[in-house]
């Protein structure tokens, strides 16, 4: 039987244009909130650090060592 990857959090590999799903899944939690983020509206990631972020003043945030 198939799983569902409904509100099962995906793990991804975070590229300088875009990510690859490595696990399947419907989200992944914002590296500083841990705020579930939908992959459809997924925008803001380190590839560096390959976490995600829930908008672009976390990511500022984090990027500056604030977060």
């Amino acid at each position: 039987m198939l799983m569902s990857a409904a509100d099962r959090p995906a793990t991804l590999r975070y590229g300088p244009n875009g990510f690859r799903v490595l696990s399947p899944g419907n989200h992944v939690l914002c590296a500083v909130t841990a705020e579930k983020i939908p992959l459809d509206v997924l925008r803001y990631w380190s590839v560096e650090r390959q976490e995600a972020y829930a908008s672009p003043e976390i990511a500022t945030r984090r990027m500056l060592g604030q977060g």
